[in-house]
């Protein structure tokens, strides 16, 4: 726990990710920590403004491999890692008096069948039957306490969020929900490949994964812990576009007395002390380019009273609400500070 005044060090390892990118481009800003050390194998030795351009005269730092900041000491980690890397490194950074913040998917399934089918190897079951779920909306006291946050994937903080009061208040059934959504091209990870050049991008759009993909089981753990059994499916598709996520779902209402004025109060109530959680009222809609830079969601909910269904709406940036920003969102509660702290800047528009 952080005392009031006092600057606590971090480090950033894979630091030249999209990930770790937006964690340093945030970070930077933040009163309450200083960034000690960041890596990235592949840069090591650079200055992080050289392997980060954007970074450029920012950071008087260099990037150094993983291995040589195993005898440091920080008061938070941010492991912005691959999946199988964070699992079989994470425990070196777990000193006394540290918080490891886990920005991949190695510690956010509990059930270890469940995460091997899903993940397609072992994690470390220990951290992972430890770690807090770093959704501030549903777990904040948990990670006031928490060593190790499993932070939450773009596509389940975008599901999530919305449907999560409904759920709470048995509005919605657990079965036949229907989530639909569209990211930009970051949510794939800055490493090349060929479906991610620009021509393969650019004026397309496609759906990837339906029915197959991991974060799938992630949003049906997250909601069974709200209504049990809630099951999903979950489509989603890529857009030519850099950064967000446009998030559309669709859930039968159990309560056919229900109507538009409701299901609004539902959210409005649920989220009204939420510093990041912003309703767009009707007829209004959620718009990737309102939050695009910054660490809020808004969301919406439309009744189509004829077919008793309700259409849930969400948008995010997936590298800052949906990644980064969540992320500090969460250091902030942890470490006992402001929870806004760093975070408090309005989107970039246009």
């Amino acid at each position: 726990m952080t005392m009031t005044g006092v600057t606590s060090r971090v480090a950033v390892l894979g630091a030249t990710g999209y990930s770790g990118i937006e964690l340093l481009r945030l970070l930077y800003g933040h009163s309450g920590v200083k960034v000690g050390a960041v890596s990235a194998d592949r840069h090591a030795g650079e200055p992080v403004g050289k392997a980060v351009p954007s970074l450029a005269g920012l950071y008087d730092l260099t990037c150094q491999k993983i291995d040589q900041l195993y005898d440091e000491v920080f008061d938070v980690v941010f492991l912005a890692l691959p999946h199988e890397q964070s699992a079989s490194l994470c425990r070196k950074f777990m000193k006394p008096g540290t918080i490891v913040i886990d920005l991949s998917g190695a510690f956010r399934i509990k059930d270890a069948e469940v995460f091997k089918k899903w993940y397609g190897f072992e994690t470390d079951r220990e951290l992972a039957d430890n770690a807090v779920y770093g959704m501030p909306e549903l777990k904040r006291d948990a990670i006031r306490r928490a060593r190790l946050i499993a932070n939450p994937g773009c596509y389940p903080t975008g599901a999530v969020i919305p449907i999560a009061p409904f759920l709470k208040r048995g509005v919605l059934a657990e079965r036949g929900i229907i989530i639909d959504a569209k990211s930009g091209v970051t949510g794939a990870g800055r490493s090349p490949s060929q479906e991610l050049h620009f021509s393969e991008i650019n004026e397309g759009f496609r759906a990837y994964k339906p029915a197959v993909h991991r974060h799938a089981p992630e949003i049906e753990q997250t909601l069974s812990e709200l209504l049990p059994a809630t099951r999903v499916t979950f489509v989603p598709h890529l857009v030519p576009m850099n950064r967000g996520i446009f998030t559309t779902i669709y859930a039968g209402v159990r309560d056919r007395g229900m109507n538009q004025a409701g299901l609004e109060a539902v959210i409005a109530e649920a989220y009204r002390n939420e510093p990041f959680v912003r309703v767009v009222r009707f007829p209004e809609l959620p718009n990737i380019n309102a939050v695009r830079g910054s660490n809020y969601i808004d969301i919406a909910v439309r009744y189509d009273e004829r077919n008793s269904t309700a259409i849930l709406f969400s948008s995010i940036d997936n590298l800052v609400k949906g990644a980064a920003g969540q992320a500090i969102q969460d250091m902030n509660i942890a470490l006992g500070l402001e929870e806004k702290q760093g975070l408090s800047f309005p989107p970039v528009f246009p």
